[in-house]
């Protein structure tokens, strides 16, 4: 909230710098001294035709022709004013604007003005190019995602179209025709859950998905999540050691923090090689209940700790088969969605630790006795 207020108030106080017209004052005290001079100028004129006593046609038509060489003057520089200024700058924006909806978002505005010259227009303009570039930003992960579901999901589709075929064939014996239908049975399931995390990801993005919040036990929920995964870290002969506190109460949504556990869990498993060792460790302070998360596993690359929350990424192919790159990406957005944050720190062949950090609420570190 501190945050949100000082960038209000900077935004405040830009505006009320911001030149809240395009024709500045000097402009008018242009005008009114051309005709104050124009005015003069006539006069004086007028008192030497007297003088001299011009002829009184002469002394008719020149005020005629002199106030309308003067207006004509003076609109032609209006007209040029106007257009430089204002309907120029405009039929730039209408043009980019244009292109914009026809889904071009690479068109940028140059800036008019810079610094202390800067008025509303060039801040229209501004804010046209950082909402041009968040539409080009947004329509890549569009296509980005699209091409990926696709590619996700052409592969599942493939297998089971492949074996289905061979079901067909008459001379196959009954452990094959067990074998295609237990793949086919496999792949389908990895079809749907691909598609339900897909589902689930877009409803959590568009904020669908409102964070039922409630009061509950964090330790309680851990110890039932790992507890899900002992057939799996027994036959993979993992070591699993967990150190978390009897009791701490945290404001969250439990079922969406059980997507977290279960996804994080997951990886540590899947990646740790047969006879290796997975480490629970919770602790509490007075802001955050910390979860980590470590493993003995291949561990990842800086480049892939960077990518690792994105859709679709997975950065050990070797092991692609079995997920499908959405579990990290669901996590970080329910954290988000909750206050919380996730750490990574990971070395190559070595290992990697997740740290979630759930904020609590203040009297918690009491209750959790």
């Amino acid at each position: 909230m501190k945050i949100e207020r000082k960038q209000e108030d900077f935004r405040i106080r830009n505006v009320k710098r911001i030149k809240r017209s395009r024709f500045p004052m000097s402009l008018f005290a242009i005008y009114l001294g051309v005709v104050l001079l124009m005015a003069g100028v006539h006069t004086g004129i007028l008192v030497v035709a007297i003088k001299a006593h011009w002829n009184l046609i002469v002394q008719i038509l020149f005020p005629i022709i002199y106030w309308g060489i003067v207006a004509g003057g003076l609109t032609l520089f209006t007209r040029k004013k106007v257009r430089e200024t204002y309907e120029k700058p405009m039929l730039n924006f209408a043009d980019a604007a244009g292109k914009v909806a026809a889904g071009d978002f690479s068109v940028r505005i140059s800036q008019i003005h810079s610094g202390a010259q800067k008025d509303y227009l060039d801040v229209m303009i501004d804010d046209f190019n950082k909402m041009a570039e968040e539409l080009g930003s947004i329509e890549t992960l569009k296509t980005d995602f699209i091409s990926n579901v696709s590619h996700e999901m052409k592969t599942p589709i493939a297998v089971i179209k492949n074996y289905a075929e061979l079901l067909k064939k008459e001379n196959i014996s009954d452990a094959e025709r067990f074998e295609y239908a237990r793949i086919i049975e496999n792949t389908a399931e990895k079809l749907s859950n691909l598609v339900g995390n897909i589902l689930k990801l877009n409803k959590l993005e568009n904020q669908s998905i409102v964070p039922e919040v409630e009061k509950y036990d964090l330790c309680r929920q851990l110890c039932g999540c790992i507890l899900q995964f002992e057939d799996i870290w027994e036959e993979k002969g993992i070591e699993v050691e967990a150190e978390i506190e009897e009791r701490i109460m945290i404001e969250a949504d439990e079922s969406l923090l059980e997507l977290v556990w279960n996804n994080v869990l997951s990886n540590a498993i899947k990646f740790t090689e047969p006879g290796g060792q997975i480490t629970i460790r919770q602790t509490t302070d007075e802001m955050f209940v910390c979860v980590e998360i470590s493993d003995t596993g291949c561990g990842m690359s800086k480049e892939c700790i960077r990518h690792i929350f994105d859709k679709f990424y997975q950065g050990d192919s070797s092991h692609s088969g079995e997920g499908n790159g959405l579990g990290l990406a669901m996590v970080h957005r329910v954290l988000e969605l909750l206050g919380g944050k996730i750490e990574v720190e990971s070395v190559l062949e070595k290992g990697s630790t997740f740290r979630v950090l759930i904020p609590i609420p203040a009297s918690a570190v009491q209750e959790k006795r």
